[in-house]
């Protein structure tokens, strides 16, 4: 049976704002239990998660913001954006919630990497995780294929890549990267396009796009601290995502013990839009199956 769907313009609504360092930031929050934090990938923003967000908050204290250049929240253009600086904006969007208990954390595509900082501090001490689940991301530099226009905005002439980046141009790469069978509908890329192009947003891409090389530097220590087995791990992947597709989860099954994979048949890039039905299952079977250690409480 379908998930239902919130409109964006629905969304909108039931946002709210709190101020990162000086900068205007968006988020949500739904239901009761263990704390749950989404975090959305590049260069969307947190509705792609409005399938599983109903659903989710049954269970869960269900916790997503637009990070810094994303979606709905500040894109200051005089800013170097930084995959540590957004996991230091996940921790004081929980520290503003006062959430103070073990973090479920469910992340895609550039939060990946942002839930892999938090999974390396968690480690450290200074972030407590109860499991994580990564959906197609990056996880492996060396697995990593990035896209035609990604490569162009890493260029030097990248800048004036991102200003010519259209919604034309975004229909072009999302459909290449999602299933043959599960592309997205001219309406959703319309929502996509208005979370992207909102507060002139073509115009830092090239800035966003400096993760990629992020990811290089930090990859000893994230693929470190997913070796490590304190925190239940599992992959949910579009098998057929040109990026990050079977060929990462082969390479995640040679690093990481006991490695726990999904591979959704005929999914892309996008599997929370293309397979929410399918990923909400895999996802509750992961939290089952590892259970539940802390007693259910209302947010307040």
């Amino acid at each position: 049976m379908p998930l239902a769907e919130i409109p964006l313009r629905a969304w909108r609504k039931r946002g709210q704002d709190f101020v990162f360092r000086g900068h205007a930031l968006r988020y949500w929050v739904a239901g009761q239990g263990e704390p749950l934090l989404l975090i959305h990938g590049f260069p969307t923003a947190s509705w792609d998660w409005h399938y599983l967000w109903q659903p989710l908050a049954q269970r869960n204290l269900v916790i997503a913001c637009d990070m810094l250049g994303f979606g709905d929240s500040a894109k200051p253009l005089n800013h170097d954006y930084c995959l540590l600086e957004q996991a230091d904006l996940q921790q004081a969007l929980l520290e503003h919630l006062r959430v103070e208990r073990p973090v479920h954390v469910l992340a895609h595509d550039y939060g990946d990497s942002v839930a892999q900082e938090l999974l390396a501090r968690h480690y450290e001490g200074r972030f407590q995780m109860a499991s994580c689940v990564f959906l197609n991301g990056g996880l492996f530099p060396e697995t990593h294929r990035p896209t035609l226009v990604q490569k162009l905005l890493l260029s030097p002439v990248g800048w004036m890549i991102g200003r010519a980046f259209g919604r034309s141009a975004l229909a072009s790469s999302f459909n290449q990267i999602f299933g043959p069978q599960t592309r997205a509908s001219e309406s959703a890329l319309d929502d996509f396009w208005s979370l992207i192009s909102g507060n002139d947003g073509p115009r830092i891409l090239h800035k966003l796009i400096a993760y990629i090389p992020q990811r290089r530097r930090l990859r000893e220590r994230w693929v470190a601290a997913m070796q490590r087995t304190d925190v239940p791990l599992r992959v949910i992947d579009g098998e057929v995502d040109p990026i990050s597709g079977a060929h990462m989860v082969e390479r995640y099954r040679q690093l990481v013990p006991h490695a726990d994979t999904v591979l959704l048949a005929n999914i892309g890039h996008y599997p929370q839009i293309e397979a929410p039905v399918q990923v909400l299952k895999h996802y509750q079977a992961f939290r089952d199956r590892i259970g539940h250690p802390f007693p259910r409480a209302a947010y307040s």
